[in-house]
């Protein structure tokens, strides 16, 4: 039986995630493990001025941390520490896993298919193609999609 201590959840606020942070939370307390609850932002614009190269200060940095350390358990005895950081998402969740050396990865998938994932990719398929713990991804439907699916069960 595996043993989980500790569990990173990327989060990028939406509902599917919204969903894969409650697995992840029943997941944590069942295996008593901590969570590592990260955020990836898209890296700064960079501006050149007279040559060199900077990044233009938009002030998102604490908004972002602030936002991303709302994300708590709302059972208590779930550990938690929080990670933002800019960049590529699925490289830099990857980076995250590897640095806090997390044994299982869940998150939420869009479920995106056709013209939208090849334009948009998967951030999920890119992790679970080269993460080196498992990962767990979690779905969430559409209101109206989710009636349907019930409704023929």
């Amino acid at each position: 039986m595996p043993s989980y201590k500790k569990i990173l959840f990327p989060t990028d606020y939406s509902r599917s995630s919204v969903t894969a942070f409650e697995v992840a939370c029943g997941l944590a307390r069942d295996y008593r493990a901590e969570m590592v609850v990260c955020h990836v932002a898209p890296p700064p614009i960079p501006a050149v001025a007279d040559g060199m190269v900077f990044d233009i200060p938009t002030g998102e940095e604490k908004w972002m941390t602030e936002k991303l350390k709302a994300v708590r358990p709302t059972e208590s005895g779930i550990r938690v520490t929080h990670r933002p950081v800019r960049g590529e998402a699925a490289r830099e969740i990857l980076g995250v896993a590897e640095a806090c050396r997390a044994d299982l990865i869940v998150m939420g998938t869009h479920g995106r298919t056709g013209l939208s994932r090849l334009l948009l990719g998967s951030v999920a398929e890119a992790v679970l193609r080269s993460a080196k713990c498992p990962v767990v991804t979690v779905r969430s439907f559409p209101p109206e999609e989710a009636e349907v699916e019930t409704k023929g069960n």
